[in-house]
């Protein structure tokens, strides 16, 4: 089973909003259109798709669709995504991880995540960062550690 994470795009910190009502800046536009051209070759598998309900994740789950050709109304979006928590995340993906899973979420909550369920140590992933785990079963709890297949981080695909 695969698990897939994505760090939501750069937000802009222009105006004063609330975190949760933060867009994408022009960066966050750029970048996901990048990575996730990059990611497309590496879903070859059907999976369903779960993000956060701030705005900056959602534009970014936005951008995944129409880069894969899909329906932005495939998405389910869930408050409990709006984490920064991997205490949180790991509850919710305990529940939710049935089949092959894309999540769109948010940092300090996917770097503690991947680092204690991944195979090696990534210090921070980054803005628009995608990190593939595969896991030999569903149940996270009971599972073994899982294996980081693929990560895909803007400053890679850069250079």
């Amino acid at each position: 089973m695969f698990l897939v994470l994505i760090r939501h795009a750069k937000s802009s910190w222009e105006g004063n909003l609330k975190d949760h009502d933060r867009s994408l800046s022009k960066r966050g536009i750029d970048d996901a259109q990048q990575v996730f051209e990059a990611l497309k070759s590496s879903l070859n598998f059907e999976y369903s798709i779960l993000s956060s309900t701030s705005k900056r994740t959602t534009q970014t789950a936005k951008i995944f669709c129409a880069i894969n050709g899909m329906n932005f109304e495939s998405i389910t979006f869930k408050d409990e995504l709006y984490t920064f928590e991997s205490y949180e995340l790991e509850k919710f993906i305990s529940k939710n991880f049935k089949n092959n899973l894309i999540i769109f979420g948010h940092n300090n909550a996917i770097t503690d995540f991947v680092n204690k369920f991944g195979d090696c140590y990534i210090d921070n992933i980054p803005t628009c960062g995608v990190v593939i785990l595969e896991f030999e079963k569903t149940d996270l709890l009971s599972a073994n550690e899982g294996a980081i297949i693929k990560t895909i981080f803007p400053r890679d695909l850069k250079k």
